[in-house]
């Protein structure tokens, strides 16, 4: 039975004990990499670890086992445990929408019991799951056609936020696992050139939409659905496969689904409710990719692959809910985090994956991480009085090496950054003598090291560099990284991948004492959007009622558009 108690109001951080031990280590704080290491030849032992089949290295991070420990004790005074605890067992954790925080029931096996209100709602999940995966196995099949027979071979994701981010980072990364006879395509934007784009390349006799809502009612996500829908109807119209209203209705519903509960609203855009696949209101946007909002996932990889995909989600869940707290690779990244947040200053944070597939990985947690834990009040209504949150950015290594990484080397900021990196490659190739992949991780290894170990000043003149330019070429290390090793980029790993830093996320948002799986930050600009539209489209009462820059910004659009 969900435990329907009202959340204990969370614990100020900044009053605890070991907060103000932490305070009191920063203030004393010089990191010295350098020597740590070579007092302590055991450090690198001592601070990996295995979380599932990842392999994480903290060892380059700005931490002793003091620090670490007083983290941990942190973590107890303002209650990580347990309020994890109330998450897997389906709590409303989420108390300013008073909704069960649940993603981790979507990757549940079979048989496990999880409730909500009395109900165990691991049936429900897998019910959906596995009208997905026959839904995609007739797709791959080619049982399920579009209007002219024709096997539907293009299939397009409409959808916004966490209903975009989430298939198309999962889709780039497990490629090489995609049906050959199959390609996703992605619209997200309002822009009418993302739409206009993604289009141009689709035959429309054997395109497959997915309009990816809960609630049917999302702006972008609708106003891209009917968008679409009139390029299909128009297309079709054209080579004579489209002919009357009632050829038109059979053409939308063989050539469109929906992710969404709402099927009263399918069923008025014309999408035939038994083709429709539901979520619930315990999965946030951005927790989604493993839902039915994975079904274009589910026909692109295969059910195979997707069940392969849930089972990395799941092995990282148990590690988060059973591994004790200093072997817990979830909670001590979050904390390490908080440390860096908290105590030494870092405002942002990077995330740089040595594996081109994952280039969309930096921009699915940019949502994961900011828009859960961008938050100013606490759970129960209460202001922060401490800095929450950090801003995620990143690119693919090494491309990155050659844009920002000079940066994070020899700048002024503190930037924590986290390297991603595996094993084995997907594709072999040689230069010459050199193994390709080896020289890649090559660059993946030393940059750890010179973010850590930097460059002395005595080291540089060693090298016979003069005197005038001796200082540009010091590296000052002591750069705090975490390294995260995998065997191969499979949908297992990724699965691991995805889940490790939604519970980083969680971790730092139960330290703070915030709401992780709220968003009322999203809301206020959409419906501002909407007031404004009739003063953009023309409408002088509601112009006049803007505020002088808005209304001279709308202005001179009105004078330039040219229709």
């Amino acid at each position: 039975m969900t435990n329907s108690a009202p959340i204990p109001a969370p614990t100020d951080p900044t009053r605890t004990p070991a907060w103000a031990h932490l305070d009191q280590l920063a203030e004393d704080f010089y990191p010295d990499l350098r020597h740590w290491f070579e007092a302590d030849p055991q450090r690198a032992r001592t601070w990996s670890f295995t979380a599932a089949d990842l392999w994480v290295d903290l060892s380059k991070n700005l931490i002793d086992q003091e620090i670490v420990a007083a983290l941990l004790e942190l973590a107890r005074e303002t209650g990580v445990e347990e309020h994890r605890d109330r998450m897997f067992r389906g709590d409303r954790i989420n108390v300013t929408e008073n909704r069960a925080v649940l993603h981790t029931a979507l990757r549940r096996p079979a048989g496990d019991v999880v409730e909500v209100d009395g109900a165990n709602v691991v049936p429900d999940v897998h019910e959906v799951l596995n009208r997905m995966y026959d839904f995609a196995d007739r797709v791959r099949s080619g049982q399920v056609t579009g209007i002219s027979g024709k096997k539907l071979t293009s299939i397009v994701n409409i959808g916004i936020g966490g209903s975009d981010l989430g298939p198309v980072m999962v889709y780039e990364a497990l490629r090489p696992y995609v049906d050959p006879e199959l390609s996703c395509e992605f619209i997200s934007n309002i822009d009418p050139n993302d739409a206009g784009e993604v289009v141009s390349r689709l035959d429309p006799e054997t395109t497959l939409v997915i309009v990816t809502s809960k609630t049917f009612t999302t702006l972008e996500t609708l106003t891209n659905a009917r968008v679409v829908r009139e390029w299909l109807l128009r297309s079709l119209r054209e080579r004579g496969l489209v002919t009357d209203d009632a050829n038109a209705a059979e053409a939308v519903e063989r050539h469109f689904v929906a992710v969404s509960t709402a099927l009263d609203r399918v069923a008025e855009f014309g999408i035939d409710p038994a083709n429709a696949f539901g979520f619930w209101d315990w999965v946030g946007g951005r927790y989604s990719v493993d839902s039915a909002v994975g079904l274009s996932l589910a026909i692109a990889l295969g059910p195979e692959n997707f069940r392969d995909l849930l089972a990395g989600f799941h092995a990282m869940d148990q590690h988060f809910q059973n591994a004790p707290a200093a072997e817990n690779v979830p909670l001590l990244m979050g904390l390490i985090n908080v440390w860096y947040t908290g105590f030494l200053g870092a405002d942002t944070h990077a995330v740089l994956p040595y594996s081109q597939y994952l280039h969309r990985f930096p921009a699915y947690l940019q949502q994961l991480t900011m828009e859960s834990n961008g938050k100013s009040v606490r759970w129960d209504g209460s202001p922060v009085s401490y800095d929450t949150g950090e801003v995620f950015w990143g690119e693919p290594g090494t491309n990155g090496q050659h844009a920002f990484y000079q940066l994070i080397h020899q700048g002024t900021r503190l930037v924590p950054a986290d390297f991603i990196a595996f094993a084995n490659p997907t594709h072999d190739f040689r230069d010459g003598d050199n193994d390709m992949h080896e020289l890649f991780l090559s660059n993946f290894f030393a940059q750890t090291k010179a973010l850590a170990f930097g460059k002395t000043i005595d080291e540089v003149r060693a090298e016979g560099t003069p005197e005038t330019i001796a200082p540009a070429r010091v590296f000052g290390g002591n750069r705090p990284t975490t390294s995260i090793m995998g065997d191969r980029l499979n949908p297992r790993a990724l699965g691991e991948l995805i889940a490790l830093y939604e519970h980083i996320t969680f971790v730092q948002g139960a330290v703070w004492g915030i709401d992780s799986f709220d968003q009322w930050g999203v809301e206020l600009g959409k419906v501002l959007a909407q007031q404004i539209l009739p003063a953009v489209a023309g409408n002088k009462e509601v112009l006049a009622e803007q505020d002088p820059s808005t209304r001279s910004l709308i202005e001179y659009y009105r004078e330039h558009r040219r229709h």
